[in-house]
């Protein structure tokens, strides 16, 4: 069990800083919301692959096409965040 979440941590670690490095623009959140990025990311791209490929492979956590997923995932997860957190604010502002 400790073991998963170690690896939950790192695999959500990766994806979130690789899914805002390739995303341009600003992001101000801390480690723990670029892991939890990453980690909402890897589910999404789990289940887009999932809804794309019909099957689902257990051979291990780490994979390389897994990785590929959760960064895919986690770009849009913060794209979609970008979209309503982003539309939130402004309307905010103009009041």
């Amino acid at each position: 069990m400790f073991g998963l979440i170690v690896t939950l941590l790192v695999v959500g670690l990766i994806a979130g800083a690789l899914a805002r490095l390739l995303v341009p623009g600003k992001d101000p959140m801390g480690i723990g919301a670029t892991i939890v990025l990453g980690i909402v990311g890897s589910f999404v791209g789990g289940f887009l692959g999932y809804l794309l490929f019909h099957h689902d492979k257990s051979q291990g956590a780490l994979q390389p096409s897994g990785i590929i997923g959760s960064v895919i995932g986690a770009i849009i997860v913060l794209l979609v965040y970008r979209r309503f957190a982003g539309s939130g604010s402004r309307r905010m502002s103009r009041v």
